[in-house]
This record gives C-alpha cells, structure tokens and sequence, in this order.
C-alpha cells in the first residue's frame, strides 16, 4: 500500500500536463486572486505552472517523491497527505480555501466518495471544484472498440494505473450527491467527443 501511495514521481512533466494546463488555465482564469487547493497535486507540475502564473495554489498528495520534488521549485506550498482521510493537514486546516482542482486523479482512487468529503470539507458553500480525468463517451468507446485500442485503454498492466472509468454522467452523480453543481464542461486534448480528458467545473450549493 504504501508502494501504491508513494507513485514513484520523478522530475518534468508528462504528456497529460500538455494538454490539460491550457484547459485548466482558461477555467480557473475567473478565479484568480482566490486561494486554490491542488489535490492530488503529484509532482507539482500543474500548480507549479499556476505559480508561476500568479494563482495563490498549495498541494497535498499521498505521494512523498512527489511532494519534495514539488517543494522543490516552491517550498512551503505542498504537503503529504492521503486524499481520502477526509481532513487537511494541520498546517493547511486554518487556511479558507475557495477552489479545489484535481486534474488526472479520481481515476486512480479505491474510494472516490472519501476524497469528495474531503473537497466538500474545505470548501464554503459557493466553493467550486474543478476535476479532470479521462473522457468517456459512446463516440470515443465506439472508434477505439472498432481500431482494436481498447486493451491498451484500459490496460491492467499499469501499477498505480487507472481503476475506475468515469462518463460526465457518473461523475456528475457523483458531484450531485455531495451538494455540487454542475457549471462547466470542457473537453481536452484531441478532437470533439474523441478528447483524451474532460474538465467538469462544479458549485458547492448552499
């Protein structure tokens, strides 16, 4: 378990930070000048960017390579934390956080419905949440069932890989039934409806 935490991060950005930044950029735009929380910030490559930009951000991640590498560049900003215990690190509970983002992340986690009470937990009521993974739909699924993609898609050979496959219906469930709205859907990455990774930007309802 903790082999499966610690992910094994190494310096640099992948091919995700790519495409998603951009994206991300232009949603979190009208909320600059807020305090931002990267959860599941990995290496520090997303927030870093967003530093660097001039968005107030800080991390948490389970991952103890990634965070040193992160605090690295900007230190201070990024802590070790499990995203599904619920509760912020003492260091960060004083801190009134009004954007959560987590980009690449829920896909990889056993218990969704733990990181969610997490998000929920720091943020006010009017808080928004902005979540990337990657994108489902039938059009997608379609093409990569016909080219014969669809092992490599969803490969099980990938330690600390993808576990759970979300469509913008679940996962907008999913932010339904801890009291968010849904605001804003982005795809990301490639073509219309064949995108490698959707955006959903959410509300915190009163």
């Amino acid at each position: 378990m903790a082999d499966y935490k610690d992910y094994g991060w190494e310096e640099g950005a992948t091919d995700a930070h790519g495409y998603t930044y951009p994206t991300l950029y232009k949603m979190l735009i009208e909320h600059k000048g807020k305090r931002i929380l990267d959860v599941g910030c990995g290496n520090g490559v997303i927030a870093c960017r967003l530093l660097a930009d001039g968005f107030d951000i800080y991390g948490i991640d389970a991952s103890v390579s990634g965070v040193s590498i992160a605090n690295g560049r900007y230190p201070g900003r990024f802590f070790v934390q499990d995203i599904s215990s619920e509760q912020l690190p003492d260091t960060l509970s004083a801190f009134q956080f009004d954007v959560a983002i987590s980009t690449e992340v829920i896909e990889h986690l056993y218990a969704p419905r733990s990181y969610m009470k997490l998000i929920k937990n720091i943020l006010p009521s009017g808080g928004v949440v902005i979540i990337s993974t990657p994108y489902h739909g039938y059009l997608k699924n379609l093409v990569m069932a016909l080219t014969n993609k669809l092992d490599g898609h969803f490969t099980v050979l990938w330690d600390g890989g993808h576990i759970k496959f979300w469509s913008i219906r679940t996962l907008t469930t999913l932010l339904n039934e801890f009291g968010f709205k849904v605001t804003q859907f982005r795809g990301s990455g490639r073509f219309p409806f064949l995108w490698k990774s959707m955006f959903i930007s959410a509300k915190l309802s009163a």
